[in-house]
């Protein structure tokens, strides 16, 4: 990734855009939340259909599991990719969140067990039909239940879990889970803060040299601001599932 100029590459919130005859999908935390994200990607498909652009992208912004009733459910629409055959000319990019982050640590680490679990990761074992508590009374609880997940998960499920992106630029944006540590150059961010930073990022109001769309803290709307634009609005709290939609220099939302 390049270091970016400011003075060059950073524009208000009006002239910031993307790349002609390219149009751009953005969604939100989905969170195990199934159910919305098929009727989302109605939506998607419906809006597309509209378009005349030579080129789709859309791109979700992680944490895909965990708290909601269909991780496994969710993982698997989004392998299948099924808006690929109605959108044409689509490509499908897919970030890492924290969440995700929480069950690649669970399957290297399973004593992180109890952080993931706090963090709705029982709801991910059940939706792969794993019984959170089954090895409760077990001397090695936590490896149990790794190695039951573990067998229980589609190789290519766990293939998509591990090949998912940090980031993901299109014009005058950057595409991330968190955010960006203000003050670090975006080719020097670490991971740790694309996927995790949270009061930072949101407070700044500096000039990162690319609008910042992210998810990771939840709002009741988007949060469309002229450095960041945040869509997460907690779908899996009650909220909606949102996608933003970004052709030319327009801006605007798409809910379930």
């Amino acid at each position: 990734m390049r270091i970016l100029s400011p003075s060059r590459y950073f524009r208000s919130a009006e002239a910031s855009r993307v790349p002609d005859g390219c149009l751009v999908y953005a969604v939100g935390d989905i969170h195990g939340r199934l159910d919305l994200l098929e009727r989302l990607h109605e939506l998607i498909e419906a809006d597309a259909a509209k378009s005349q652009s030579e080129r789709t992208v859309v791109v979700y912004v992680g944490d895909y599991v965990d708290r909601g009733p269909d991780s496994s459910g969710v993982v698997e629409l989004l392998i299948r990719q099924p808006l690929r055959s109605r959108v044409a000319h689509l490509q499908s990019v897919h970030l890492i969140g924290n969440h995700e982050a929480f069950l690649l640590k669970f399957l290297e680490e399973p004593e992180s067990a109890g952080i993931w679990f706090m963090n709705g990761g029982d709801a991910t074992l059940r939706s792969y039909g794993v019984d959170p508590w089954q090895s409760a009374q077990s001397d090695n609880f936590a490896g149990d239940l790794r190695r039951s997940f573990a067998t229980r998960m589609p190789e290519a499920h766990l293939t998509f879990f591990r090949n998912l992106q940090l980031s993901y630029e299109e014009g005058d944006y950057l595409f991330v889970h968190a955010g960006v540590r203000p003050g670090v150059a975006l080719d020097a961010q670490t991971a740790e803060d694309l996927i995790w930073i949270r009061e930072d990022f949101l407070k700044s109001k500096d000039d990162f040299g690319r609008v910042i769309v992210h998810g990771h803290t939840p709002q009741r709307s988007p949060q469309s601001r002229a450095n960041r634009i945040g869509i997460d609005t907690g779908a899996v709290y009650g909220g909606k599932l949102t996608a933003l939609v970004l052709e030319g220099s327009e801006r605007r939302f798409l809910q379930v």
